[in-house]
Formats: structure tokens, sequence, C-alpha cells
């Protein structure tokens, strides 16, 4: 992913050199594609610097991130993301979680139709995936399987709190049994269609 940052999609130009250079580096190191979204002040698609981003990169696949879900009208901004090239958007439908933005991305996936995929991202795991896929008519999705793994640290200062969200003698990653069950819940309900 290409992303200098947290916060908004409203890139400074240093910022934007960064996601340039960032991305001839994902290139170097032999990336099968390329995940990046730029808003505008007004909360429209960046084209021009989408546009440079995209070419830099073809002919590798590039999915329009949950940025996405910040621009100000997801129907025309879909439109605008199929002519730049992108291959795919991650979206969880303008809203917080997929959950709740279920009708919007059933919405996207028709708007859509065969020129773009629609992916569902944000607050996808093993209980609600089929009922998502199904609503949604979605046939990828994007899920961050995560585990929380306790710190190998003996010592624990209670009295510090570095800033971070969360535990500070605790890491998330990403769990390979729980891909492998969302995975084969995905392919359960896509073969059944």
């Amino acid at each position: 992913m290409i992303r200098p940052r947290g916060g908004d999609f409203l890139y400074s130009d240093a910022e934007f050199e960064v996601m340039i250079e960032d991305c001839k580096e994902l290139i170097k190191a032999g990336a099968d594609g390329v995940v990046f979204g730029i808003l505008t002040k007004k909360g429209e698609v960046d084209i021009p610097r989408c546009q440079t981003l995209l070419d830099i990169i073809k002919p590798l696949s590039a999915t329009f991130h949950r940025a996405f879900d910040m621009v100000y009208d997801q129907r025309s901004s879909l439109e605008v993301i199929i002519n730049l090239g992108f291959d795919r958007i991650l979206t969880s439908g303008g809203k917080s979680s997929v959950l709740e933005g279920a009708s919007r991305l059933k919405s996207l996936v028709i708007q859509a139709a065969t020129r773009i995929i629609i992916m569902p991202g944000g607050g996808i795991n093993e209980d609600n995936l089929l009922g998502i896929l199904q609503e949604t008519g979605a046939r990828e999705f994007h899920g961050s399987a995560r585990t929380n793994v306790p710190s190998k640290m003996e010592y624990h200062n209670t009295s510090v709190s570095m800033g971070g969200i969360g535990d500070e003698y605790g890491l998330q990653v990403a769990n390979l049994d729980r891909i492998k069950h969302l995975t084969s819940k995905a392919q359960t309900c896509t073969s059944n269609d």
C-alpha cells in the first residue's frame, strides 16, 4: 500500500513525491500490485496524481483503497476510477464497516458490473463473510484476519503509554488459520452461485 501517513487522503507535494518513490521501490521489490488513493480537498478523486502513479506502476494491478469511502460522491467517483484504469476498489460502502455499508456496496457492485471489482473491506470476519458476499454480490473481499499476540517482554512498565492505540505489550498479526478459514468460506459461497 502506498500511503505516506495516516489521516486524510489530501497529500502535500512532498508526500506525493514519497508516494512516487514508494511505487518505484515496490516495483523493484517485485510487487504484484499496488494499492493507493488520493483525493482533492473537495473530496473528489485527484485524477492527475492518480494517473501519475498509475503510469509508473503499469502493468501492475492497481487498487483504489478506502480513500473511496471518504469521497463526496461514490457513484461519480466510481466512474472516474474506472476511467483511470484501476482494477478494483476497496470499500466499506462509505460507512465505518461493511455491515453498515452493505446496501451501498450492493449498488456499487451493480453499477460497476464487469468494469471493475468492488472489494468489500472493513470489519469482515469468519462470522459475517458469507452474509456480506451474498448480500452485496461481491466476488472478492479484504479482511485483516488479525490475532493479538502477547509481547515476550517480561518487564512491563504500566505507568507509560507510547501514544499508540491498544496494548503496549502486544502485537496484532495476520493469522494464517483465520486466512485459510475465510478463504474456504468464500470459495464455498462463490462455488454455490
